[in-house]
């Protein structure tokens, strides 16, 4: 349930965003995790990630950067664009580039991510997203990619020092590696992920708890449920897509052939 206040504190502010992030939990990711779904379904599940948000993630975060007047949080916001864009801090290539580094190690044709069609809640998703990102301000383009995309169901762990932290398996137990014989060479982007998202974490955290102002907590917060609502929808469809269907006890099933 969405935080309804005049105007949070800081600490309301925090467990609201805290409390949306926990909810960022899809159904079907066990499936996926897994290896539930089909090989010969599994590139849509990676299309549409990459046509949705990931390749224009840079662009998503100069959205936010080019509309703050704050110069301490365009310096955040710069050096998450400059690794998301260049990959200088780590592998030395753009994010997106190294997205497409599992598909490559699956075999699969790289053709298709030129011409992605979005599914329909996919579109839907990516429709918030734009919207959040171009026309509501700096403070809700920085929440929405900072925290929303490229956080997780652990934030909790990233500002309280007694809660739990992300998990991190080995790199011979990723799921695409464990499940589809991907080559462990092929996750130049999980092993970038591990070398910044912790810097990636604090920031964004700083940014938003420290810089939005008390009058713009409460839009965030909604804005926040917008995302997940929509992220939420979009999976339901990649899901769907990948053949992967809801159990009566809540789990992923594979539909029946």
């Amino acid at each position: 349930m969405a935080y309804c206040l005049v105007m949070p504190t800081r600490g309301e502010f925090q467990e609201a965003l805290l409390q949306v992030m926990e909810r960022k939990v899809h159904w079907a990711w066990p499936g996926f995790n897994q290896g539930m779904v089909p090989r010969e379904l599994l590139h849509l599940h990676l299309e549409q990630e990459y046509a949705c948000y990931v390749r224009d993630f840079p662009l998503l975060i100069g959205r936010a950067y080019v509309q703050c007047p704050i110069a301490a949080v365009r310096r955040e916001l710069a050096e998450n664009l400059y690794e998301e864009e260049t990959g200088g801090l780590t592998g030395g290539r753009p994010h997106p580039e190294l997205f497409l580094e599992y598909p490559r190690g699956l075999g699969m044709d790289l053709a298709r991510f030129d011409r992605v069609a979005l599914l329909p809640a996919a579109a839907a998703y990516r429709a918030v997203i734009d919207d959040a990102t171009l026309a509501r301000g700096w403070e809700i383009a920085a929440a929405v990619t900072t925290l929303f995309i490229e956080g997780t169901a652990h934030e909790r762990g990233e500002v309280e020092p007694n809660a739990s932290k992300r998990p991190q398996a080995r790199l011979s137990q990723h799921p695409l590696v464990k499940h589809y014989a991907l080559p462990v060479e092929h996750l130049a982007l999980t092993r970038a992920h591990r070398q910044v998202e912790g810097d990636h974490r604090q920031s964004a955290w700083r940014i938003l708890l420290e810089h939005v102002p008390a009058a713009e907590r409460q839009k965030v917060i909604e804005w926040m449920e917008r995302a997940l609502s929509g992220w939420l929808t979009y999976r339901d469809e990649v899901a769907e897509a990948c053949g992967l269907i809801r159990g009566a006890d809540g789990s992923p099933q594979r539909m029946a052939s």
